[in-house]
């Protein structure tokens, strides 16, 4: 029997789909991009309308003969490539080198034997516009990176890299840095009175009131400006009778946060779970692309993870209401729309369980540790967003006392509403609300008060924080920089590259970012102009959305592109960078090793070269023993520049921890040393071994997808 047969990038994707559709379909996966431009040359011809030459992907051989062969017996081709842009491509490129001369193009937004069955109905053709933006980016990001990166190795060093977008992140960091650097500290103090009502001793009923005003005049934040001052101020209020001048008691209502988008699905989970924002969107894909659900089989479990849009569908907002209603009543639902940003696409919906009846509980057994936190957030903040407003009285105390005015603000939750199920999570950098202010004692207007003791703060103004993956990841989307699709590309290189580290999971630029910053600044301003790189990404959505013309959007910028290259040719100056001489020696000549820095970050090389090219990896002892074969634990990087602690009989040994060994340590079971593993109750002890005891906990192994550091090749 002839079947149809359906193409889609994941072989995850693929083995789901295999799961529920009949046997009339063949499902098969072009694992990811089947054609790009080729690495070893620019690609594009930029005098005859930036006309790009693709070529087959090296290694994809195999799969490209797979497909062709299918696709010649099957009744339809169904193109089933993820719903944006590179998903769009991805379409093409597979139309074109199949020769289909009947593209059916389906975009499936979440992964489920229903929404699959509608696809199929409502196929339509490859959106050509979408192409072409993509298109256009490929070809931008190709003429800035494979233009500026060959002037960089030649008057900086090798391994360095500018990007259209990675190089305006790396201002960003820098940027903060010499504003933290700037930054002035300045002293100012606060005043407090500690009251209770008169004849009410009990501890209970003490609170707090600022010190807002003096003689009628509102104090501002910074202008009790020594410590003098503050004593006065203190004085005066130890002889003074107090009295509450007022009490306002107001409800207040406090709306659910908007269901994710990818950035705040990023920002969110970096906050609540610490967890990087790659890692973030690898799980997040795995959940979409489907997971083994237990007795129902394997089913996407959320909607597709790549949006800038906080829409609901209707039938969503159906699903639930009728769960929130079941479960907690029918005050609790609101089913509320959220307003989508006018600079959002709007092609997808916003992140959430394609079943909200499918809660984290009910697949606490199916799902990994990992991946049963992210669904969790992701369905907690769902099913939230359909919830109705918290409720709280608040009530404001007014105290005078000697010519002052003095403040109380308290408020108790009246009716929990969506926070029955969750509240979002403070940011980083946000200040912490004054415990202390939370509850106040019943009072009345004129009631006399009796000051317990009279309080005095010295305070620091703090320079602007240095930027977390999360709140940077806000800044970019924020002002317009990148899109969904890229925020955690971005994220990755500007540290994959060397130009900035995360101490303490915040961005400190190295010597190298402050640098290349510099010279693009001065001599490409565009590039790190991030007005511009929020411009041409609108752009970009205008060849999509408005069918502008793509090859003018590339004319426009390479016309004045072109033109700053040349003259950054003749001026950009050469850059002596020091190269750290160590006393490894070389094994083949003899001569000193010195420290050098390649794409996948530091390594050695013989200090003899170009007579001499020998090279090898940075080793630093983890001062622990493989739990596995008793090797040297040493500490390595990953292929995107990540830390981790891998046996040094590698590959012989596969033994490798994310979390840092505890020197000393070892497991009251095995023996194996222990690990410290970061939560959000602070550090964990696990052991090595499996992470099952000694604290209990996942310690996960290397993905496949990471790979040792290697050193970087050096050709003459």
């Amino acid at each position: 029997m002839s079947k149809s047969l359906i193409i889609v990038e994941s072989p995850a994707k693929a083995r789901t789909l295999k799961k529920f559709l009949s046997s009339r379909y063949q499902v098969l996966a072009s694992v990811g991009h089947v054609r790009d431009l080729p690495k070893s040359r620019l690609g594009v011809d930029v005098e005859n309308g930036f006309a790009p030459s693709y070529v087959t992907i090296k290694g994809k051989g195999e799969v490209i003969k797979e497909l062709r062969a299918a696709a010649k017996k099957a009744t339809h081709v169904y193109l089933a490539t993820d719903p944006d842009r590179e998903g769009e491509a991805i379409a093409w490129h597979l139309a074109e080198l199949l020769k289909l001369q009947d593209r059916r193009r389906i975009e499936l937004h979440e992964i489920t034997k229903r929404a699959t069955e509608e696809a199929l109905k409502a196929a339509g053709d490859i959106n050509i516009d979408r192409v072409n933006a993509q298109q256009a980016r490929r070809i931008l990001d190709r003429l800035v990176g494979y233009q500026i990166s060959p002037l960089l190795w030649r008057k900086v060093r090798g391994g360095l890299s500018a990007g259209r977008v990675q190089s305006v992140a790396v201002k960003l960091i820098v940027d903060r840095e010499r504003e933290i650097e700037a930054f002035q500290r300045q002293q100012y103090w606060s005043v407090a009175a500690r009251l209770w009502p008169q004849g009410h001793h009990d501890p209970q009923h003490t609170f707090i009131a600022d010190l807002v005003s003096v003689d009628g005049r509102k104090l501002e934040k910074l202008e009790i400006a020594t410590e003098p001052d503050a004593t006065s101020l203190v004085e005066r209020l130890e002889k003074a009778r107090f009295a509450v001048k007022s009490v306002k008691k107001r409800e207040v209502r406090r709306n659910p946060a908007p269901p994710f988008t990818t950035s705040t699905l990023q920002q969110e989970a970096s906050r609540r779970l610490k967890m990087r924002v790659r890692r973030t969107m690898q799980l997040a894909q795995r959940l979409f692309e489907g997971v083994d659900a237990g007795a129902e089989g394997t089913v996407g479990l959320i909607t597709y993870m790549r949006t800038d849009s906080t829409r609901v569908s209707g039938a969503a907002q159906a699903m639930a209401r009728d769960f929130i209603v079941d479960t907690y009543g029918d005050d609790y639902h609101s089913g509320k729309q959220f307003k989508v940003a006018d600079s959002a696409q709007d092609a997808h919906e916003a992140i959430r369980p394609t079943e909200v009846r499918r809660t984290p509980a009910s697949l606490a057994k199916v799902l990994e540790p990992a991946q049963l936190k992210v669904y969790r957030l992701i369905w907690e903040r769902f099913a939230a967003s359909q919830m109705a407003a918290a409720i709280y009285d608040q009530t404001t105390v007014d105290v005078e006392a000697a010519g002052c005015g003095l403040r109380a603000t308290g408020s108790v939750l009246k009716f929990p509403g969506y926070t029955a199920i969750y509240e979002e999570t403070r940011d980083e950098d946000a200040t912490e609300e004054d415990e202390r202010k939370k509850h106040l004692p019943a009072v009345e207007d004129g009631q006399a008060l009796d000051a317990r003791e009279v309080l005095k703060e010295r305070h620091e103004t703090e320079p602007p924080p240095r930027f977390t993956e999360a709140t940077l990841v806000k800044t970019l989307e924020e002002r317009g920089i990148g899109r969904p699709s890229t925020y955690a590309a971005i994220v990755e290189t500007v540290q994959a590259r060397g130009y900035v580290k995360l101490t303490d999971r915040r961005f400190c630029p190295e010597d190298i970012g402050y640098i290349v910053t510099d010279m693009l600044e001065e001599h490409f301003p565009e590039i790190v102009n991030e007005n511009f790189t929020s411009q041409m990404e609108s752009r970009l959505d205008k060849v999509e959305e408005d069918h502008a013309d793509w090859v003018a959007v590339l004319r426009d910028f390479y016309g004045p592109f072109s033109e700053e290259l040349k003259r950054a040719e003749a001026n950009f100056p050469k850059v002596e960078m020091e190269e750290e001489e160590t006393s490894e020696v070389c094994t083949v000549c003899g001569r000193a090793m010195r420290v050098k820095t390649g794409r996948f970050g530091k390594f050695l090389a013989c200090s003899g070269y170009p007579e001499c090219k020998t090279t090898k990896p940075i080793v630093k002892e983890a001062g622990v023993l493989c739990p596995r074969d008793g090797g040297r634990v040493l500490q390595r990087r990953s292929k995107r520049g990540r830390t981790f602690y891998g046996c040094e009989n590698y590959p012989a040994c596969d033994f490798a921890a994310w979390d840092a060994p505890v020197v000393g340590s070892a497991c009251t079971i095995c023996g194996a040393f222990l690990v410290s593993k970061q939560g959000r109750g602070g550090a964990r002890l696990l052991c090595s071994r499996d992470g099952s005891h000694a604290g209990a906990g996942e310690n996960s192994g290397i993905d496949d997808a990471e790979e040792f550091e290697r050193p970087e090749k050096r050709s003459a």
